[in-house]
């Protein structure tokens, strides 16, 4: 097997899988058919948990937007109301 060439163990690689994949099928607990229906229905979980977790990363981001928003307002207030007392300071300095 050593001297193969690569279309050679292309070939024995498909044989190994479609040997591995009847045998699969020869031992599979359950049919065909309720396989694929398990397997459809395990993917629509899958889809509608990731729709969920999706809705609820939105309403956070949404949530820590506005937190955040209402943060950047008030400290752009803070920061005018220090504005005034330094220029009120100043003006009261020089008169």
């Amino acid at each position: 097997m050593a001297h193969e060439s690569s279309g050679e163990k292309v070939i024995w690689f498909m044989a190994g899988i479609a040997i591995g994949a009847t045998v699969a099928l020869l031992y599979a607990p359950a049919s065909g058919e309720h396989t694929r229906r398990k397997i459809v229905k395990k993917t629509l979980e899958g889809r509608d948990a990731v729709a969920d977790s999706g809705k609820e990363m939105l309403e956070r981001g949404k949530e820590m937007y506005e937190r955040g928003r209402k943060l950047a307002d008030d400290a752009a207030d803070m920061f005018e109301r220090g504005r005034k007392i330094v220029e009120s300071t100043a003006s009261n300095l020089k008169g």
